[in-house]
C-alpha cells in the first residue's frame, strides 16, 4: 500500500506560507485577515473552524467568526464586502438553509470568495485544487490515464471537471447512483470520489496499482468516513489517500493560499 500522504506535502506549503504572511505584515502593514460566517452549530462545524483558526495562527493569519442567522446574513455579506480591513470571506458549510447555498455564496465579493464557490470567483476551489496539488506532488501523472470522478457535487467534483478540462485532460465524470459502478472503478487508473457514502468503494472494485483519492466525508456512529470502505485498506496493490490526513490538510492549504493571493490583489 502506498499512501498520498497530505499532511506531509501541506508542511512544506506551510512554510512557504509563512514566509509570504511575514512580508505582508513586516514590509507592508498587512495581516491577511478571514471572515468565516457560520449559521448552524454543530460538532463537525465546529472542528472544521478550529482547524482553519489553528492553522491561520500558526501563519500569522487573522480569522475573524461570524455567527449570524439566514435573516442578516446578507447584510453581513455586504458589510464584509465593503470592509478593506478583509481579505477573504468564506461561509462555513452547511447553510442552516443548504438550498440557498448558490445564492448566498454568489453574493461574495468575487475578489474575497476566497473558497473559490461563487460564480464570478477569481479562485480555484480549494479542495479540487488541493486533490491536483496531492496528485502533482506524488508525482501521478494524468496524462492518458483512466480518470473517473465519482460525485458531481458544487464543491468537489464538478469544479474539479471543469478544472481537468481547462489542462485538457480526459475524465469520466459520474456520480454514486450510476448503474454497474463497479464496472467502471475496475476500469479506471485514477479514482476521485467525493459522494458522501460510505462503503461505497469496496475491495472487489479495484483493479492492481489503482490510485484512489477520497474526498468523500460521511458521518456514521459518531465516526467520520469517507467513500471507501476500511476492508480496501487491506490492499498491499493500490495507492490511496490515508484514512486521515489525505485531502483535508491541503484544503486548508489551498484556501489560505486563496486568502494571500487575495491580500495581495486587493493592497
Amino acid at each position: 500500500m502506498k499512501y498520498l500522504d497530505g499532511a506531509l506535502l501541506a508542511d512544506y506549503i506551510k512554510t512557504r506560507q509563512q514566509s509570504s504572511v511575514e512580508d505582508l505584515r513586516i514590509n507592508h502593514k498587512i495581516t491577511p485577515t478571514l471572515a468565516i460566517i457560520v449559521t448552524i452549530d454543530s460538532p463537525v462545524t465546529e472542528l472544521y473552524m478550529r482547524l482553519k483558526q489553528k492553522y491561520a495562527d500558526d501563519i500569522g493569519i487573522k480569522v475573524v467568526v461570524h455567527r449570524t442567522n439566514m435573516d442578516n446574513i446578507e447584510d453581513l455579506i455586504k458589510t464584509l464586502n465593503d470592509d478593506s480591513s478583509i481579505h477573504g470571506i468564506i461561509i462555513q458549510l452547511p447553510l442552516v438553509e443548504p438550498l440557498k447555498t448558490e445564492v448566498i455564496v454568489n453574493q461574495i465579493d468575487k475578489n474575497k470568495d476566497v473558497d473559490g464557490l461563487g460564480k464570478n470567483t477569481i479562485f480555484d476551489p480549494a479542495t479540487p485544487r488541493a486533490i491536483l496539488w496531492l496528485l502533482a506532488g506524488y508525482n501521478i501523472d494524468l496524462t492518458g490515464k483512466n480518470i473517473l470522478i465519482i460525485g458531481q457535487g458544487k464543491l468537489v467534483g464538478l469544479p474539479l471537471g471543469e478544472m481537468l478540462k481547462k489542462s485538457d485532460i480526459d475524465f469520466t465524470a459520474i456520480d454514486d447512483r450510476v448503474d454497474d459502478l463497479k464496472s467502471l472503478t475496475l476500469n479506471a487508473d485514477i479514482i476521485v470520489t467525493a459522494t458522501g457514502q460510505p462503503h461505497l468503494i469496496m475491495p472487489n472494485m479495484l483493479k492492481p496499482k489503482t490510485v484512489i483519492v477520497d474526498a468523500g466525508v460521511a458521518s456514521e456512529n459518531n465516526r467520520t468516513l469517507g467513500d471507501v470502505d476500511e476492508s480496501v485498506f487491506d490492499r498491499d496493490d493500490l495507492t490511496i489517500t490515508p484514512k486521515k490526513g489525505g485531502v483535508g490538510p491541503l484544503t486548508i492549504c489551498a484556501l489560505f493560499d486563496n486568502l494571500i493571493n487575495a491580500t495581495k490583489l486587493l493592497s
